[in-house]
């Protein structure tokens, strides 16, 4: 098969080229696990935080890719297997010929306090699909059938691989904001991400009212085209303070100014799965009057369940959300992480596998 592989960590702006096309054997297939025909694989900013190595992968070399949509053709031995942990959703079986997804968690423990309460992502032991495991920029993909999602009538390839992330990671930091009908909603940052949790918010709250910050212009001119009822620079005063913040940035100082733009009450959740070093000097500049009494919060969002990634592929489909992508072929995966790393390209990127 072919797959675009990583063999060093280094920045792009020194190496633009760092994934490299080769010709790999068929992944191997343990007891319980199906084998994927990828058609489709999103790109996120977190495989810019793998191939820069602000956050390592435990080997090299290793296939990148935790969006993936495809189709499964073999399923190995599935005797004395059973399901661990407590997946909440679909109790369905995967068979061979269905089109499936698999997410940022390709296995966790099943054994303990958060695997069994149904929060594997707070599993210490979970191993994630392109950074512990081969990925999806390949044509193949092996991965556990307790962690596959089955992908609803109606939901193209293409439009559900940003869902698996991008989309559940706003799901499910939608759900920890509280918001409400009526409510004012924040977004920082307005990638992939963030216009998914923005279609996500209108479709169950439409009395909702939006509130976008991005330094990029084109980002801010895409928010309003979706529906946003203002959009600014983080230098910007909205229109109004907050009840919610959701945070999909890399950086600190969206952390700082959303403080200072909540009510009273509100609550900050970022969604972003790291930080750059390079600013967190920010924080040293919170004030306590100002940014976090009057009972603000600020509230983290580690990973995302099964359960959240079926519950936003479930609802995206009876919702008729489309996710806003711009499709590139798998050769050209290191073009598609420039143009994260560059932006002002609106909306997500995602790798059209052709066999």
């Amino acid at each position: 098969m072919k797959a675009m592989l990583l063999r060093n960590c280094a920045s792009l702006d020194k190496n633009p080229q760092p994934l490299t096309m080769e010709e790999l054997p068929l992944p191997d297939l343990n007891p319980g696990e199906c084998l994927i025909k990828v058609s489709a694989c999103g790109v996120c900013h977190t495989e810019l935080d793998e191939i820069e190595g602000r956050m390592d992968p435990p080997r090299l070399p290793v296939i990148p890719g935790h969006q993936v949509v495809g189709t499964v053709v073999n399923i190995a031995d599935q005797r004395n297997q059973t399901p661990k942990g407590k997946d909440q959703l679909s109790k369905d079986p995967i068979r061979v010929g269905d089109r499936v997804g698999a997410a940022w968690i390709n296995w966790a423990c099943g054994e303990c306090e958060y695997c069994l309460s149904g929060n594997e992502n707070l599993c210490e032991r979970f191993r994630a699909t392109g950074r512990d495991i081969d990925g999806g920029y390949a044509h193949f993909i092996s991965v556990p059938l307790d962690f596959v999602h089955l992908i609803p009538t109606g939901l193209a390839d293409i439009q559900a691989a940003p869902l698996l992330c991008a989309g559940a990671i706003g799901y499910r930091s939608l759900v920890l904001s509280g918001v409400q009908n009526g409510d004012t909603l924040g977004l920082t940052g307005f990638g992939a991400s963030g216009h998914l949790t923005l279609k996500i918010a209108k479709s169950k709250f439409p009395e909702l009212q939006f509130f976008v910050f991005s330094r990029n212009a084109s980002e801010r001119e895409f928010a309003v085209s979706l529906g946003a009822n203002w959009a600014g620079s983080f230098e910007d005063d909205p229109p109004a303070l907050l009840n919610a913040i959701i945070d999909t940035t890399p950086a600190w100082k969206p952390v700082l100014f959303s403080m200072s733009k909540l009510k009273p009450g509100g609550r900050l959740v970022i969604n972003a799965i790291r930080k750059e070093e390079s600013d967190k000097g920010e924080l040293g500049q919170l004030d306590y009057a100002f940014h976090l009494w009057k009972e603000k919060e600020i509230k983290s969002v580690a990973n995302v369940t099964r359960r959240d990634v079926r519950e936003c592929l479930k609802f995206a489909a009876e919702a008729g959300i489309q996710s806003e992508i711009q499709t590139y072929a798998l050769e050209d995966a290191n073009q598609a992480l420039l143009d994260i790393k560059k932006g002002g390209i609106p909306g997500a990127k995602v790798l059209q596998i052709v066999h």
